[in-house]
């Protein structure tokens, strides 16, 4: 009887172990998607910001207007967009900036406790209430569908949309993260696919 409870102990392990596995895999695909296209609109973002440059000094020579609301729009909503996507990759890949006097020399099993704490009661719950404050005014400006009240701007809704999807995926990374992290207390963390994080930024 005990060899048979036993046994299926280690299979409800097994496949709550590979639950979580495929959990945090699918978190860490969807970050990656996102840092993917934080990197694209880099890519968009800089010849747009050289194009604005460039014509507002043509402009100035030549006494024309040939800059326009919808180019320098497009200018801060793609740097809006990438600042949003780049919330669960910073997270994912630990590259959040650290004030660490009293974490940096700490063991790992100490650090690993300190970042479960500090997700739970901070990070979890500020994206919980990021999400909760935001979806109300993203609902209302789809329903309108805001546009800038600038001549030529271009449309607000989408851009507010990004907040509510970048709170949504941080808090997917988020526990994604905790589960990493219990699995590392509770050594268990070779049952996961941990992946390799770099080192975070230190402010000391």
């Amino acid at each position: 009887m005990e060899e048979t409870l036993a046994g299926v102990g280690k299979s409800i392990a097994a496949v709550t172990d590979r639950t979580a596995e495929l959990a945090v895999s699918a978190a860490d695909a969807l970050t990656e998607g996102a840092g993917w296209l934080a990197r694209l609109m880099v890519l968009i973002l800089i010849p747009v910001g050289f194009l604005n440059v460039f014509l507002r000094y043509v402009g100035r020579y030549t006494e024309a207007q040939l800059v326009n609301n919808t180019w320098i729009e497009a200018q801060w909503y793609l740097y809006g967009v990438l600042f949003l996507l780049m919330f669960p990759y910073l997270l994912r890949h630990d590259g959040n900036v650290r004030v660490d006097f009293w974490y940096a020399e700490r063991s790992p099993r100490a650090k690993a406790v300190i970042d479960l704490i500090g997700h739970m009661v901070s990070l979890v719950p500020f994206t919980a209430l990021a999400i909760w404050v935001s979806w109300k005014p993203v609902r209302d400006s789809w329903s309108i569908w805001e546009q800038s009240p600038d001549p030529g701007g271009l449309a607000r809704a989408p851009l507010k949309a990004m907040i509510l999807v970048a709170f949504v995926l941080l808090g997917i990374q988020a526990l994604a993260t905790l589960v990493r992290l219990v699995a590392f207390l509770t050594g268990r963390e070779r049952m996961l696919v941990m992946g390799e994080r770099d080192a975070p930024m230190r402010i000391e």
